[in-house]
């Protein structure tokens, strides 16, 4: 395939035919690890609730199109023009989360406040986009830790409640996979080590606090260090991660997501579950 689309008859079939985008070909939101962070948030919300029901289902439909709103009205603010394929999709995955959320917070009222700060982060990544600050720090934090709302989310879907172990857990999940933020950036060199340090230093100062708290259990709490072997895994080989395929730092940075994510789970689950 590769020397078919390098011979000069390749190259003229297609800038002869080029591909249409039918405004019924659905978008998606290209960022596929943000799929990875969603699982993981909701996963590691059920093992707390220790139950997966029909609306631990539906909390999986709402976020999964909840977090497909985004793109389209990004790319939208960009190009500063009324696309009717983006405006399509994004407002049929926003009515899809919007009913299903409705239909949450009807069963359990203490869930309109997750949907509300959501809501809040969506606005504020889109203020992001019009200052050009779509890709910083601080906004990618936010994203992570919306995203990241899918834990509280599934939990009180599932149990009908809101704890303050859900809370905590929401802010496990929002720092630690906010490591990725500094990572990446390192790899491109808009980020120093320093940075990095400092991040993790203040997320443990923070974790330390929940546990002592009473909001993490100590072992859920020492799962956090995989993020800091995560980051010296990084410094140590910084020339390889700053200088090979982006492929290969993309399962890299999945390895650690889901070591992550199992070792959360099963901090969380009893040793033997409920049969009924």
């Amino acid at each position: 395939m590769v020397l078919a689309l390098d011979s000069p008859v390749s190259t003229l079939s297609v800038e002869a035919k080029p591909k249409p985008q039918f405004w019924s070909r659905p978008i998606f939101a290209p960022e596929q690890g943000s799929i990875l962070v969603l699982g993981g948030a909701i996963v590691s919300g059920a093992s707390l609730a220790q139950a997966w029901t029909s609306a631990t289902t539906l909390v999986c439909l709402c976020t999964f199109f909840a977090l497909q709103v985004e793109h389209p009205l990004v790319v939208l603010l960009k190009l500063k023009c009324w696309k009717t394929r983006f405006v399509l999709w994004g407002g049929l995955y926003g009515l899809i989360a919007l009913a299903v959320a409705l239909w949450l917070s009807w069963s359990t009222p203490e869930l309109l406040w997750i949907f509300g700060v959501a809501i809040a982060s969506l606005l504020i990544d889109l203020v992001a986009v019009t200052r050009k600050q779509h890709k910083s720090i601080a906004n990618e934090i936010t994203m992570f830790a919306a995203i990241c709302l899918s834990t509280p989310l599934a939990y009180g879907a599932t149990v009908g409640a809101i704890t303050p172990e859900a809370i905590g857990l929401w802010i496990l999940n929002s720092l630690f996979f906010a490591t990725a933020v500094f990572t990446i950036k390192f790899r491109k060199g808009k980020a120093d080590v320093w940075s990095g340090v400092t991040y993790l230093a203040v997320a443990v100062v923070m974790i330390a606090g929940l546990y002592f708290l009473g909001w993490l259990k100590m072992l859920t709490a020492l799962t956090f260090g995989i993020a800091i072997l995560k980051f010296g895994a990084v410094v140590c080989f910084q020339d390889w991660y700053r200088t090979c395929w982006f492929g290969a730092i993309a399962r890299f940075e999945t390895y650690f997501a889901l070591s992550y994510i199992c070792l959360v789970a099963l901090t969380l689950l009893p040793p033997h579950l409920p049969t009924s």
